[in-house]
C-alpha cells in the first residue's frame, strides 16, 4: 500500500465497499482513491488485480461509484431508481471481461486475465451492484445513520437493523458523541 493516502474502508459487499472510496459524504468528504495508482491498489485489495490505471479509467471508476452509491440510496429509501445511475452500471457492466470462478470452499470469485484493464474490474463491481439492488441476495440496502455518512450499505445481520456503514467508524464515533453528551448532562456528584 501506498503510504500517505486515508485507510481502505473494507467490508464484505464489493459494491458498497466500492461506494465507501468516498467517505462522509455530507460532512468533510474523504476521498480514498485520489490518484489512479490509488485505485490499482483498491482494485488489488480486493482481488481485482490490474497492472494500471489511467486518468480517464478514474473518472470512469468514480462514475461508477456516484452511480451506485446513487442507485442503492435510491434502493435502500424505496424510491425509483435515477435513470442515469442505472444506465451507468449496466453499461460497466457490460463492458468488462471476467470470468466467475468457483473456490475450494464452494464461493464465487472473480478472475481477470493477466491483460485484463480496469474496465474489467469496474464490470465486476456494476455485476456485484446489480445483484444487491435487484434484491437477488440474502441482505437489506441501509443508509448509515452518521448524519455526515449516509453511506449505503447492505446489511446482512440477522435482524437487519443495522445501522451504521461501519462500526469501527461511523458507530464508534457516534457513540462517543452520545457518551460525551449524557455526561455533559449529568455532572458528577460532589464526594
Amino acid at each position: 500500500m501506498r503510504a500517505g493516502f486515508p485507510d481502505f474502508r473494507l467490508g464484505n459487499v464489493l459494491a458498497t465497499s466500492f461506494t465507501g472510496t468516498l467517505s462522509e459524504r455530507h460532512g468533510n468528504a474523504v476521498e480514498r482513491i485520489p490518484t489512479p495508482h490509488r485505485l490499482v491498489d483498491w482494485l488489488a485489495v480486493n482481488g481485482l488485480a490490474v497492472d494500471s490505471c489511467t486518468t480517464a479509467q478514474l473518472d470512469l471508476a468514480r462514475e461508477l461509484r456516484e452511480s451506485i452509491h446513487a442507485a442503492a440510496t435510491a434502493a435502500a429509501i424505496q424510491d425509483p431508481l435515477p435513470a442515469s445511475a442505472v444506465q451507468v452500471i449496466n453499461d460497466c457492466s457490460t463492458q468488462g471481461r471476467a470470468a466467475a470462478v468457483l473456490t475450494p470452499e464452494g464461493k464465487r470469485r472473480w478472475r481477470l486475465s493477466s491483460d485484463s484493464c480496469v474496465e474489467d474490474a469496474l464490470s465486476v463491481i456494476a455485476a456485484d451492484a446489480i445483484s444487491i439492488i435487484a434484491g437477488e441476495r440474502d441482505g437489506k440496502l441501509a443508509l448509515c445513520a452518521s448524519p455526515t455518512c449516509q453511506a449505503a450499505f447492505f446489511d446482512t445481520s440477522r435482524s437487519r437493523t443495522r445501522k451504521w456503514c461501519d462500526m469501527n467508524t461511523c458507530g464508534n464515533r457516534q457513540k462517543k458523541a452520545r457518551f460525551n453528551a449524557n455526561h455533559r448532562k449529568s455532572p458528577r456528584s460532589a464526594e
